[in-house]
Protein backbone atom coordinates (compact mmCIF):
# COMPACT_ATOMS: atom_id res chain seq x y z
CA UNK A 1 0.00 0.00 0.00
CA UNK A 2 3.10 2.02 -0.25
CA UNK A 3 2.38 2.77 -3.54
CA UNK A 4 -1.37 3.16 -4.02
CA UNK A 5 -3.26 5.69 -2.09
CA UNK A 6 -6.02 3.66 -0.14
CA UNK A 7 -9.74 4.44 -1.34
CA UNK A 8 -12.86 4.17 0.47
CA UNK A 9 -13.12 0.54 -0.14
CA UNK A 10 -9.67 -0.52 1.10
CA UNK A 11 -10.56 1.81 4.18
CA UNK A 12 -13.64 0.09 4.69
CA UNK A 13 -12.05 -3.55 4.27
CA UNK A 14 -9.16 -3.01 6.67
CA UNK A 15 -11.41 -1.70 9.34
CA UNK A 16 -13.17 -4.70 9.18
CA UNK A 17 -10.19 -6.85 9.85
CA UNK A 18 -10.40 -5.80 13.36
CA UNK A 19 -14.14 -6.73 13.53
CA UNK A 20 -14.10 -10.24 11.82
CA UNK A 21 -11.08 -11.18 14.12
CA UNK A 22 -13.37 -10.59 17.41
CA UNK A 23 -15.87 -13.19 15.15
CA UNK A 24 -13.14 -15.77 14.59
CA UNK A 25 -12.46 -14.76 11.10
CA UNK A 26 -8.48 -14.83 10.15
CA UNK A 27 -7.67 -11.43 10.40
CA UNK A 28 -5.18 -11.50 7.30
CA UNK A 29 -5.89 -9.71 3.96
CA UNK A 30 -4.20 -9.86 0.80
CA UNK A 31 -2.46 -6.70 0.08
CA UNK A 32 -4.10 -4.73 -2.82
CA UNK A 33 -3.82 -6.61 -6.49
CA UNK A 34 -2.47 -9.50 -4.74
CA UNK A 35 -4.63 -12.67 -5.87
CA UNK A 36 -6.00 -14.10 -2.76
CA UNK A 37 -5.39 -17.75 -3.58
CA UNK A 38 -1.76 -17.95 -4.09
CA UNK A 39 1.15 -15.73 -3.07
CA UNK A 40 3.11 -15.07 -6.39
CA UNK A 41 7.08 -14.58 -6.97
CA UNK A 42 8.45 -13.27 -9.85
CA UNK A 43 11.28 -15.30 -11.00
CA UNK A 44 14.08 -13.59 -13.33
CA UNK A 45 16.67 -15.53 -15.48
CA UNK A 46 18.45 -15.30 -18.19
CA UNK A 47 16.65 -18.62 -19.81
CA UNK A 48 18.53 -18.17 -22.99
CA UNK A 49 21.90 -16.88 -23.96
CA UNK A 50 25.17 -17.82 -22.21
CA UNK A 51 24.07 -18.47 -18.78
CA UNK A 52 21.49 -20.33 -19.31
CA UNK A 53 22.17 -23.58 -17.97
CA UNK A 54 22.69 -21.55 -14.50
CA UNK A 55 19.60 -19.88 -14.82
CA UNK A 56 18.07 -23.51 -14.90
CA UNK A 57 19.99 -24.94 -12.37
CA UNK A 58 19.22 -21.74 -10.05
CA UNK A 59 15.40 -22.13 -10.99
CA UNK A 60 15.55 -26.08 -9.67
CA UNK A 61 16.63 -24.80 -6.13
CA UNK A 62 13.71 -22.26 -6.31
CA UNK A 63 11.15 -24.42 -7.31
CA UNK A 64 12.39 -27.40 -4.75
CA UNK A 65 11.99 -24.41 -2.06
CA UNK A 66 8.42 -23.77 -3.38
CA UNK A 67 7.17 -27.43 -3.00
CA UNK A 68 8.55 -28.06 0.30
CA UNK A 69 6.76 -25.03 1.22
CA UNK A 70 3.81 -26.14 -0.62
CA UNK A 71 3.47 -29.24 0.67
CA UNK A 72 3.57 -28.00 4.30
CA UNK A 73 0.65 -26.09 3.29
CA UNK A 74 1.88 -23.08 2.05
CA UNK A 75 2.12 -19.47 4.13
CA UNK A 76 -0.51 -18.11 5.89
CA UNK A 77 -3.20 -20.93 4.44
CA UNK A 78 -1.87 -19.32 1.02
CA UNK A 79 0.16 -21.69 -1.56
CA UNK A 80 3.37 -20.16 -3.56
CA UNK A 81 3.41 -19.64 -7.02
CA UNK A 82 6.23 -18.93 -9.28
CA UNK A 83 6.04 -16.74 -12.20
CA UNK A 84 9.24 -16.89 -14.42
CA UNK A 85 10.19 -14.24 -17.38
CA UNK A 86 13.27 -15.04 -19.31
CA UNK A 87 15.40 -11.58 -18.75
CA UNK A 88 18.08 -12.90 -21.51
CA UNK A 89 20.46 -11.54 -19.61
CA UNK A 90 19.86 -7.73 -21.09
CA UNK A 91 19.34 -5.32 -18.42
CA UNK A 92 17.07 -3.64 -20.05
CA UNK A 93 14.78 -6.67 -20.87
CA UNK A 94 14.77 -7.37 -17.38
CA UNK A 95 13.33 -3.85 -16.02
CA UNK A 96 10.79 -4.53 -18.10
CA UNK A 97 10.03 -8.14 -16.87
CA UNK A 98 10.59 -6.82 -13.28
CA UNK A 99 7.46 -4.05 -14.25
CA UNK A 100 5.34 -6.21 -16.23
CA UNK A 101 5.58 -8.84 -12.60
CA UNK A 102 4.64 -6.48 -10.68
CA UNK A 103 1.82 -4.38 -12.36
CA UNK A 104 0.55 -6.91 -14.23
CA UNK A 105 0.88 -10.38 -12.79
CA UNK A 106 0.92 -8.80 -8.87
CA UNK A 107 3.71 -10.76 -7.70
CA UNK A 108 5.08 -9.44 -3.33
CA UNK A 109 8.55 -9.90 -4.43
CA UNK A 110 10.90 -10.80 -7.12
CA UNK A 111 14.20 -12.73 -7.16
CA UNK A 112 16.75 -14.21 -9.66
CA UNK A 113 19.11 -13.25 -11.53
CA UNK A 114 22.70 -14.93 -12.45
CA UNK A 115 24.04 -11.51 -14.80
CA UNK A 116 25.28 -8.61 -12.18
CA UNK A 117 24.07 -5.88 -14.99
CA UNK A 118 20.47 -7.52 -14.61
CA UNK A 119 20.69 -7.38 -10.97
CA UNK A 120 21.42 -3.61 -10.79
CA UNK A 121 18.88 -2.76 -13.54
CA UNK A 122 16.14 -4.95 -11.42
CA UNK A 123 17.53 -3.66 -7.96
CA UNK A 124 16.91 0.01 -9.23
CA UNK A 125 13.29 -0.55 -10.75
CA UNK A 126 12.05 -2.80 -7.60
CA UNK A 127 13.38 0.27 -5.09
CA UNK A 128 11.26 2.55 -7.52
CA UNK A 129 8.19 0.36 -7.00
CA UNK A 130 8.83 -0.45 -3.54
CA UNK A 131 9.18 -4.30 -4.10
CA UNK A 132 11.27 -6.68 -2.96
CA UNK A 133 14.39 -8.21 -4.43
CA UNK A 134 16.11 -11.55 -3.94
CA UNK A 135 19.51 -11.25 -5.72
CA UNK A 136 20.33 -15.20 -5.68
CA UNK A 137 23.75 -15.08 -7.98
CA UNK A 138 24.26 -11.80 -9.24
CA UNK A 139 27.88 -11.06 -7.82
CA UNK A 140 28.43 -7.39 -8.51
CA UNK A 141 30.09 -5.63 -5.58
CA UNK A 142 27.56 -2.34 -6.50
CA UNK A 143 24.72 -4.53 -5.58
CA UNK A 144 25.19 -4.23 -1.63
CA UNK A 145 27.53 -1.47 -2.43
CA UNK A 146 26.98 1.74 -4.00
CA UNK A 147 23.93 0.60 -5.80
CA UNK A 148 22.36 -0.67 -2.69
CA UNK A 149 18.84 -0.15 -2.01
CA UNK A 150 16.76 -0.99 1.54
CA UNK A 151 14.46 -3.47 -0.69
CA UNK A 152 17.24 -5.52 -1.95
CA UNK A 153 19.45 -8.42 -1.16
CA UNK A 154 22.11 -10.55 -2.20
CA UNK A 155 22.69 -14.15 -1.71
CA UNK A 156 25.47 -15.62 -3.67
CA UNK A 157 28.90 -13.73 -2.42
CA UNK A 158 30.06 -10.52 -3.56
CA UNK A 159 32.76 -10.04 -5.77
CA UNK A 160 34.96 -9.14 -3.20
CA UNK A 161 34.77 -11.87 -1.09
CA UNK A 162 35.28 -13.98 -3.96
CA UNK A 163 38.41 -11.88 -5.02
CA UNK A 164 39.94 -11.71 -1.57
CA UNK A 165 39.22 -15.32 -0.74
CA UNK A 166 40.71 -16.59 -3.60
CA UNK A 167 43.77 -13.99 -4.12
CA UNK A 168 46.00 -14.05 -1.33
CA UNK A 169 45.80 -18.09 -1.78
CA UNK A 170 47.15 -17.80 -5.65
CA UNK A 171 49.34 -15.25 -4.31
CA UNK A 172 51.16 -17.65 -1.76
CA UNK A 173 51.10 -20.97 -3.94
CA UNK A 174 52.17 -19.59 -7.48
CA UNK A 175 53.46 -15.78 -7.18
CA UNK A 176 52.12 -12.43 -7.80
CA UNK A 177 52.50 -11.44 -11.45
CA UNK A 178 48.89 -12.34 -12.72
CA UNK A 179 47.48 -11.90 -16.37
CA UNK A 180 43.36 -11.38 -15.75
CA UNK A 181 41.30 -12.49 -18.53
CA UNK A 182 38.30 -10.07 -17.67
CA UNK A 183 34.36 -10.08 -19.02
CA UNK A 184 34.10 -6.75 -20.07
CA UNK A 185 30.75 -5.50 -17.89
CA UNK A 186 29.92 -4.49 -14.62
CA UNK A 187 31.02 -8.23 -12.80
CA UNK A 188 34.11 -8.50 -14.54
CA UNK A 189 35.34 -5.18 -13.75
CA UNK A 190 33.73 -5.68 -9.81
CA UNK A 191 36.28 -8.66 -10.24
CA UNK A 192 39.38 -5.88 -11.56
CA UNK A 193 38.77 -4.33 -8.87
CA UNK A 194 39.33 -6.82 -6.21
CA UNK A 195 41.92 -8.92 -7.70
CA UNK A 196 43.57 -5.00 -8.16
CA UNK A 197 43.11 -4.08 -4.24
CA UNK A 198 44.37 -7.76 -2.87
CA UNK A 199 47.58 -7.12 -5.20
CA UNK A 200 48.10 -3.65 -3.83
CA UNK A 201 47.96 -5.02 -0.41
CA UNK A 202 50.29 -7.83 -0.94
CA UNK A 203 52.85 -5.90 -3.30
CA UNK A 204 51.78 -7.37 -6.46
CA UNK A 205 51.35 -6.88 -10.17
CA UNK A 206 49.01 -7.61 -13.46
CA UNK A 207 50.74 -7.84 -16.51
CA UNK A 208 48.34 -8.37 -18.67
CA UNK A 209 44.48 -7.79 -18.31
CA UNK A 210 42.25 -9.05 -21.45
CA UNK A 211 38.87 -7.19 -21.50
CA UNK A 212 36.46 -9.68 -23.30
CA UNK A 213 32.94 -8.52 -24.57
CA UNK A 214 30.41 -11.44 -22.87
CA UNK A 215 29.61 -14.01 -25.80
CA UNK A 216 33.55 -14.24 -26.68
CA UNK A 217 33.65 -17.76 -28.73
CA UNK A 218 37.52 -17.05 -30.11
CA UNK A 219 39.98 -16.03 -27.29
CA UNK A 220 43.30 -16.96 -29.45
CA UNK A 221 44.04 -13.19 -29.84
CA UNK A 222 44.39 -12.87 -25.66
CA UNK A 223 45.84 -15.72 -25.16
CA UNK A 224 48.42 -15.36 -27.70
CA UNK A 225 49.32 -12.28 -25.73
CA UNK A 226 50.03 -14.24 -22.45
CA UNK A 227 53.81 -15.58 -23.47
CA UNK A 228 55.08 -12.32 -23.67
CA UNK A 229 54.62 -11.35 -20.16
CA UNK A 230 55.13 -14.48 -18.62
CA UNK A 231 52.66 -14.53 -15.56
CA UNK A 232 53.48 -15.85 -12.58
CA UNK A 233 49.46 -17.48 -13.03
CA UNK A 234 46.73 -16.54 -15.51
CA UNK A 235 43.54 -15.20 -13.31
CA UNK A 236 40.28 -16.67 -15.23
CA UNK A 237 37.14 -13.74 -14.50
CA UNK A 238 34.75 -15.15 -17.75
CA UNK A 239 31.66 -17.31 -16.77
CA UNK A 240 29.46 -19.65 -18.24
CA UNK A 241 29.99 -20.49 -21.57
CA UNK A 242 32.47 -17.97 -21.94
CA UNK A 243 34.66 -19.59 -19.47
CA UNK A 244 34.22 -22.95 -21.18
CA UNK A 245 35.16 -21.53 -24.36
CA UNK A 246 38.82 -19.78 -23.07
CA UNK A 247 39.66 -22.94 -20.71
CA UNK A 248 38.90 -25.54 -23.99
CA UNK A 249 41.58 -22.68 -26.03
CA UNK A 250 43.87 -22.50 -23.34
CA UNK A 251 44.23 -26.25 -23.27
CA UNK A 252 44.73 -26.52 -27.29
CA UNK A 253 47.38 -23.30 -26.64
CA UNK A 254 49.03 -25.60 -24.11
CA UNK A 255 48.57 -22.51 -22.01
CA UNK A 256 47.11 -24.68 -19.09
CA UNK A 257 50.40 -27.08 -18.89
CA UNK A 258 52.90 -23.97 -19.04
CA UNK A 259 51.24 -21.89 -16.18
CA UNK A 260 49.35 -22.14 -13.33
CA UNK A 261 45.73 -21.24 -13.71
CA UNK A 262 42.81 -20.30 -11.08
CA UNK A 263 39.58 -17.74 -10.40
CA UNK A 264 37.60 -16.15 -8.02
CA UNK A 265 34.57 -19.12 -8.79
CA UNK A 266 34.11 -22.34 -10.71
CA UNK A 267 30.38 -23.61 -11.44
CA UNK A 268 30.16 -27.23 -12.03
CA UNK A 269 28.30 -26.25 -14.97
CA UNK A 270 30.54 -25.20 -17.46
CA UNK A 271 33.48 -27.74 -15.91
CA UNK A 272 31.26 -30.68 -16.63
CA UNK A 273 30.78 -29.49 -20.41
CA UNK A 274 34.76 -29.49 -20.50
CA UNK A 275 37.29 -32.37 -21.78
CA UNK A 276 39.26 -33.57 -19.32
CA UNK A 277 42.63 -32.18 -20.41
CA UNK A 278 41.04 -28.56 -19.82
CA UNK A 279 40.13 -29.34 -16.42
CA UNK A 280 42.45 -28.14 -13.77
CA UNK A 281 43.23 -25.13 -11.54
CA UNK A 282 42.48 -23.54 -8.44
CA UNK A 283 39.04 -21.55 -7.94
CA UNK A 284 36.42 -19.93 -5.50
CA UNK A 285 33.82 -22.61 -4.92
CA UNK A 286 30.68 -20.99 -3.45
CA UNK A 287 29.21 -24.28 -2.11
CA UNK A 288 29.90 -28.16 -3.30
CA UNK A 289 27.27 -30.99 -2.84
CA UNK A 290 30.26 -33.45 -1.96
CA UNK A 291 32.04 -32.09 0.75
CA UNK A 292 31.74 -31.72 5.11
CA UNK A 293 33.57 -28.45 4.49
CA UNK A 294 30.62 -27.03 2.49
CA UNK A 295 27.78 -28.93 3.95
CA UNK A 296 28.48 -29.72 6.94
CA UNK A 297 29.10 -32.85 8.77
CA UNK A 298 25.65 -34.13 10.08
CA UNK A 299 23.54 -31.12 8.08
CA UNK A 300 20.47 -33.68 7.47
CA UNK A 301 18.86 -30.48 5.53
CA UNK A 302 21.75 -30.27 3.34
CA UNK A 303 21.81 -34.32 2.86
CA UNK A 304 18.57 -34.61 2.08
CA UNK A 305 18.68 -31.67 -0.54
CA UNK A 306 20.95 -33.15 -2.46
CA UNK A 307 19.54 -36.77 -2.14
CA UNK A 308 16.09 -35.12 -3.31
CA UNK A 309 17.71 -33.00 -6.29
CA UNK A 310 19.75 -36.00 -7.57
CA UNK A 311 16.04 -38.32 -7.80
CA UNK A 312 14.08 -35.54 -8.79
CA UNK A 313 17.18 -34.17 -11.71
CA UNK A 314 19.39 -37.36 -12.23
CA UNK A 315 22.23 -34.98 -11.16
CA UNK A 316 23.21 -33.51 -8.08
CA UNK A 317 22.59 -29.92 -7.17
CA UNK A 318 25.34 -27.06 -8.32
CA UNK A 319 26.15 -23.97 -6.40
CA UNK A 320 23.11 -22.41 -8.41
CA UNK A 321 20.59 -24.74 -7.31
CA UNK A 322 21.90 -24.04 -3.74
CA UNK A 323 21.38 -19.96 -4.52
CA UNK A 324 17.96 -21.09 -5.91
CA UNK A 325 16.90 -23.24 -3.05
CA UNK A 326 18.18 -20.96 0.08
CA UNK A 327 17.22 -17.82 -1.55
CA UNK A 328 13.20 -19.10 -2.15
CA UNK A 329 13.48 -20.51 1.47
CA UNK A 330 14.65 -17.68 3.35
CA UNK A 331 12.43 -15.48 1.87
CA UNK A 332 9.37 -17.65 2.00
CA UNK A 333 10.12 -19.03 5.82
CA UNK A 334 10.37 -14.97 6.16
CA UNK A 335 6.86 -14.42 4.75
CA UNK A 336 5.16 -17.59 7.50
CA UNK A 337 7.55 -16.10 10.34
CA UNK A 338 6.47 -12.68 9.91
CA UNK A 339 3.24 -13.18 8.59
CA UNK A 340 2.95 -10.71 5.91
CA UNK A 341 4.36 -10.49 2.18
CA UNK A 342 4.61 -6.54 2.76
CA UNK A 343 8.33 -5.79 1.73
CA UNK A 344 9.28 -3.21 3.63
CA UNK A 345 8.19 -5.41 6.70
CA UNK A 346 9.85 -8.13 4.92
CA UNK A 347 13.21 -6.08 4.53
CA UNK A 348 13.22 -5.41 8.11
CA UNK A 349 12.89 -8.86 9.42
CA UNK A 350 14.98 -10.44 6.80
CA UNK A 351 18.22 -8.53 7.73
CA UNK A 352 20.16 -9.74 10.49
CA UNK A 353 18.25 -12.76 11.59
CA UNK A 354 20.29 -15.90 11.73
CA UNK A 355 19.87 -19.08 10.07
CA UNK A 356 21.15 -22.78 8.96
CA UNK A 357 20.41 -23.74 5.54
CA UNK A 358 22.44 -26.30 3.00
CA UNK A 359 25.65 -25.20 4.13
CA UNK A 360 28.17 -25.17 7.21
CA UNK A 361 26.96 -23.49 9.77
CA UNK A 362 24.60 -20.51 10.52
CA UNK A 363 24.25 -17.50 7.86
CA UNK A 364 22.72 -13.87 7.89
CA UNK A 365 22.28 -11.29 5.46
CA UNK A 366 24.08 -8.15 7.11
CA UNK A 367 21.85 -5.26 8.47
CA UNK A 368 23.80 -2.71 7.07
CA UNK A 369 24.43 -3.33 3.43
CA UNK A 370 22.27 -6.76 3.10
CA UNK A 371 24.83 -9.20 1.66
CA UNK A 372 24.88 -13.17 2.71
CA UNK A 373 27.34 -13.89 5.19
CA UNK A 374 28.35 -17.26 4.44
CA UNK A 375 31.86 -18.99 3.81
CA UNK A 376 33.84 -19.01 0.50
CA UNK A 377 35.50 -22.41 -0.17
CA UNK A 378 38.79 -23.00 -2.42
CA UNK A 379 38.73 -25.88 -4.37
CA UNK A 380 41.30 -27.42 -7.12
CA UNK A 381 39.44 -29.09 -10.33
CA UNK A 382 40.18 -33.29 -11.07
CA UNK A 383 40.25 -34.30 -14.50
CA UNK A 384 37.78 -37.39 -13.97
CA UNK A 385 35.40 -37.68 -11.25
CA UNK A 386 36.33 -39.28 -8.29
CA UNK A 387 34.75 -42.23 -6.97
CA UNK A 388 33.48 -43.11 -10.25
CA UNK A 389 31.18 -40.04 -9.89
CA UNK A 390 31.49 -38.09 -12.58
CA UNK A 391 30.28 -34.60 -11.48
CA UNK A 392 32.75 -35.11 -8.15
CA UNK A 393 35.05 -32.45 -10.15
CA UNK A 394 36.09 -30.64 -7.03
CA UNK A 395 38.61 -30.96 -3.86
CA UNK A 396 38.18 -28.99 -1.31
CA UNK A 397 40.94 -27.46 0.19
CA UNK A 398 40.10 -24.81 2.50
CA UNK A 399 37.34 -22.51 4.12
CA UNK A 400 37.02 -19.04 4.23
CA UNK A 401 34.44 -17.31 6.51
CA UNK A 402 32.95 -14.45 5.66
CA UNK A 403 34.04 -11.70 8.63
CA UNK A 404 37.43 -12.09 6.86
CA UNK A 405 36.75 -11.34 3.23
CA UNK A 406 34.13 -9.42 2.72
CA UNK A 407 34.76 -5.73 3.52
CA UNK A 408 33.93 -4.51 7.01
CA UNK A 409 30.69 -2.57 7.87
CA UNK A 410 32.53 0.59 8.31
CA UNK A 411 33.71 0.35 4.78
CA UNK A 412 30.52 -0.64 3.56
CA UNK A 413 28.56 1.99 5.48
CA UNK A 414 30.33 4.80 3.26
CA UNK A 415 29.08 3.75 0.48
CA UNK A 416 25.78 1.49 0.80
CA UNK A 417 22.78 3.84 1.83
CA UNK A 418 20.00 1.60 2.05
CA UNK A 419 17.09 4.26 2.21
CA UNK A 420 14.35 2.84 3.94
CA UNK A 421 11.01 4.62 3.20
Amino acid sequence: MTRRSINRRTFVTLAGAGTAAAFGIPAYLPRIGEAADTIKIGLVEPYTGTYAALAENETRGYEMAVDAWNKRGGVMGRKIELVKEDVQADPGVGAQKARKLVDQDKVVALAGTVSSAVSLSIGGVSNSLGTLFMDSGGHSDAVTGASCHWNVFRTCHSTWMETHATGNFLAKRFGKKWYLITPDYAFGHALEEGFKDVLGKIGGQIVGDALTPLGTTDFSSYLTKIDAVKPDAIIVLVQGEDYTNCLKQMAQFGLLKKYPVGGPQVELEPVLSLPPAARGGYWGVEWYYKSELTLGKNNKQAQQFVADTIKRYGQPPTARNCFGYVTGDRLIATMAEAKTTDSTKLARAIEGTRFTSIFNGSAYYRKEDHQLMWPMWIGKITEEGAGGDKFNLFDILDTEPADAIEQSVAEKEKVCKLGYP
